[in-house]
C-alpha cells in the first residue's frame, strides 16, 4: 500500500507578514446559534416561512475538555454504504437508548466510530453559544448595528496564525489530505500594519506573533486597520509604506526566511505588492495574498490562495542559477501568478483580478493540479535588481516649499542613521484625471483647474516632496484640456514631477510629450507608487524662478533631471 505522505527534504520556512484591511483575515459575524437561543428563551433564527432555520452553522472552537464521540458508519459520504463489503468492520454499535456496545445486540442497533477527541487536536465546527453581556443573541459585529468600538467585536485576525491553523485543520486538498501548508513549511507570523489590534493591550505569554514583550494598548487607525463594521473603517496612511518596508527588509534579510506572504485587502494589495517589488532589496520570493470572500464564508477562495503560494514558494521555479528570485514580487490568486507590476483588481469575486497593460503579466501557475509552473519572467527591475529599491535610496534629497521670495528648495532626509525609510519622507502624489469636453468654455483658462491648483498650494505648504500622475487621453497620457496641460506645466517649472499615463487599464504605451515624464502601460496608481520612489530617490525638480516663464536654461535643468526619472520609468 502506497504511504499516505513521503518526507521530501527540509521544510521551508516563510514569514507571514499581516497587513490592513484584509478580508482574507476577515471572518462573517459571531451569530449565536439557535441552541443557544432555545436554551436561553431568545428569539430564534427563521427562514422565509418563519420556521426555525434548518441548521445552525459551525464555527471553528476549541474543546475546554476531552469527550467521546460515535460517528456514524457510512455518514461521511452517500454512496459509502454502496461498497460496503470494501471497509472494515466498524468500532461499536449504539442501540436505541444510546449505550454503546463492540457487538451487535438487535437488528436495529447502528453501527458507529468511537473516537476520542480533546483540546489538543485544535478546532472543531460547532455551534456558536456566546450571548451578549445583557442575554440577548449576537447578530452581528458588535452589540447593536452602529455600535462604536468600545461595543463592537473584531471580526478580523490580529495576525496570520488562526488563519493558518485553520486552513491546515479544516481545509481538505484534492488528495483528501489535510496540513497543507504545516506538511512543507514552517511559518512565523508578523503583524506589520496588521487588521486587527489588541484595544486592551496583551501579555507578552499570550503573542501568536513573533514579536517580544507586552503589547501596549493598541489603536484603530494608528495601530490596526479594519474595514468592518462599516462605520468603524480605519484606511492605513502614507507613512504606512515607510514601516512595512523597513519591517519586512529587516525580516526578509535575516537569512531566516526562504520567502514570505504579505495578506492584505484584495482592492489595495495591487498597490503594496508593487511597492514591495520596487523598495524591498530581497533575494526571497515574496507573494501577495487576498481574498474575495470572509475567511470561512461559503467558498472562500483565501485558504487555497494561502495553500498555493506555499506550493510556489516551495517549488523554487521563481529561482535562478543562484537561488534568488528572479520573477520580483507576485501575487497567487486563483492559481494563477500574477507580477505585481501588472495585476489589478477588476471585480468582487474570485478570479476578480486581471493584468493592465496589454503585454503580458501572467507568469505561470500556482498549486492546481500541475503544481506551481513558471513560463514568463518579467524584463523589468524588481528587489535586488530595482534602482529605486531601499539600499539604493540615499539619506537625503531636495525637497521644495513655498518660501517668502517664492519656491525654495530645501534638504529632505529620507532615511535614518540605520538607513531605515522614515516615514516623513513618503512623498504625497496626487492622481488628477482629465477628459474630454471638460472645459468651461473657449479660454482654456488654467484657473478652472482649481483642484489642481489646490493640490500645488497645499503641497507647497506642507509637502517638500510630492507629485502629481496624470491619467489622459488613451493610450498617450496627454491631457485633452488645454487648461489641465497648463496647469500642469506650471506645477513642472515650480518644482513637481509630473507622469502621464492613460486612462484606465491601458494597453497602449504613454508617449513622452514636453516636460512631462511617460508613465509607460502603467496605470495611474502603480504610476503613483513609482513616482514616489523616485521622488525618495532623485528629489524634486529644480523650481523656475518664473514658473510662468522659465528660462532656456532652467528648461534645461529640469530636462536634465526629468532624463533620470524617465529612465526608471522605462525600465521598471
Amino acid at each position: 500500500m502506497a504511504a499516505t505522505t513521503k518526507g521530501t527534504g527540509k521544510k521551508i520556512r516563510i514569514a507571514h507578514l499581516a497587513g490592513p484591511n484584509a478580508t482574507i483575515q476577515n471572518t462573517p459575524p459571531l451569530v449565536t446559534s439557535n441552541k443557544a437561543r432555545a436554551a436561553h428563551g431568545l428569539p430564534l433564527l427563521t427562514d422565509v416561512e418563519g420556521k426555525p432555520s434548518r441548521f445552525d452553522p459551525l464555527r471553528p472552537q476549541k474543546l475546554a475538555a476531552p469527550v467521546t464521540v460515535y460517528v456514524e458508519q457510512f455518514s461521511a459520504h452517500p454512496l459509502e454504504k454502496d461498497v460496503a463489503e470494501l471497509y472494515a468492520p466498524a468500532d461499536g454499535y449504539l442501540d436505541a437508548a444510546g449505550n454503546f456496545s463492540t457487538e451487535r445486540t438487535s437488528p436495529d442497533d447502528r453501527p458507529v466510530y468511537k473516537v476520542e477527541i480533546g483540546p489538543e487536536d485544535g478546532y472543531y465546527p460547532l455551534p456558536y453559544m456566546a450571548r451578549q453581556a445583557d442575554g440577548s443573541a449576537w447578530e452581528t459585529d458588535g452589540t447593536t448595528m452602529r455600535a462604536d468600538r468600545a461595543h463592537s467585536r473584531q471580526p478580523f485576525m490580529p495576525d496570520g496564525a488562526r488563519t493558518f491553523e485553520e486552513v491546515d485543520r479544516l481545509g481538505v486538498d484534492s488528495l483528501g489530505i489535510g496540513n497543507t501548508i504545516s506538511n512543507v513549511a514552517d511559518v512565523d507570523f508578523f503583524r506589520l500594519a496588521p487588521s486587527a489590534g489588541y484595544t486592551k493591550g496583551l501579555p507578552a505569554a499570550e503573542r501568536t506573533d513573533m514579536g517580544e514583550g507586552d503589547i501596549a494598548p493598541e489603536v484603530a487607525g494608528a495601530n490596526f486597520f479594519p474595514y468592518r463594521p462599516a462605520h468603524l473603517n480605519q484606511s492605513p496612511p502614507r507613512m504606512t509604506l515607510a514601516r512595512i518596508t523597513n519591517m519586512a527588509q529587516t525580516i526578509l534579510s535575516s537569512g531566516d526566511y526562504d520567502g514570505a506572504i504579505w495578506t492584505q485587502g484584495s482592492p489595495r494589495v495591487e498597490e503594496t505588492v508593487y511597492w514591495f517589488n520596487l523598495a524591498l532589496d530581497v533575494t526571497v520570493p515574496v507573494i501577495g495574498n487576498a481574498s474575495q470572500r470572509y475567511h470561512g464564508q461559503i467558498s472562500n477562495d483565501g485558504p487555497k490562495n494561502l495553500a498555493d503560494s506555499v506550493d510556489w514558494l516551495s517549488s523554487k521555479v521563481w529561482a535562478d542559477e543562484h537561488g534568488r528570485n528572479r520573477v520580483g514580487v507576485v501575487m497567487v490568486q486563483d492559481q494563477r501568478v500574477f507580477a505585481a507590476r501588472e495585476v489589478t483588481k477588476v471585480d468582487a469575486r474570485p478570479g476578480g483580478y486581471a493584468v493592465a497593460g496589454g503585454h503580458g503579466g501572467i507568469l505561470g501557475a500556482g498549486g492546481g493540479g500541475t503544481g506551481s509552473v513558471l513560463r514568463y519572467v518579467p524584463a523589468t527591475k524588481h528587489t535586488w535588481q530595482s534602482e529605486v529599491n531601499v539600499s539604493k535610496l540615499p539619506s537625503s534629497v531636495t525637497g521644495i516649499r513655498l518660501g517668502e521670495s517664492g519656491i525654495e528648495t530645501l534638504d529632505v532626509a529620507v532615511k535614518d542613521a540605520a538607513d531605515a525609510i522614515l516615514e516623513t519622507a513618503i512623498p504625497k502624489v496626487s492622481i488628477v484625471k482629465d477628459a474630454s469636453y471638460i472645459e468651461d468654455d473657449w479660454t482654456s483658462d488654467p484657473a478652472q483647474e482649481v483642484d489642481t491648483i489646490a493640490f500645488m498650494d497645499y503641497k507647497l505648504k506642507h509637502a517638500p516632496l510630492s507629485g502629481f500622475v496624470l491619467e489622459g487621453l488613451n493610450p498617450y497620457g496627454k491631457a485633452a484640456a488645454t487648461s489641465k496641460s497648463r496647469i500642469l506645466l506650471r506645477a513642472v517649472f515650480s518644482g513637481f514631477p509630473v507622469v502621464n499615463v492613460g486612462r484606465g487599464t491601458t494597453e497602449g504605451f504613454a508617449i513622452r510629450g514636453g516636460p512631462f515624464i511617460a508613465g509607460s502601460n502603467l496605470t495611474s496608481v502603480k504610476a503613483r507608487i513609482l513616482l514616489m520612489l523616485c521622488i525618495m530617490k532623485f528629489g524634486m525638480l529644480p523650481p523656475a524662478k518664473d514658473p510662468l516663464k522659465p528660462t532656456r536654461e532652467e528648461m534645461a535643468a529640469t530636462e536634465a533631471k526629468l532624463a533620470l526619472y524617465q529612465e526608471i520609468f522605462d525600465t521598471h
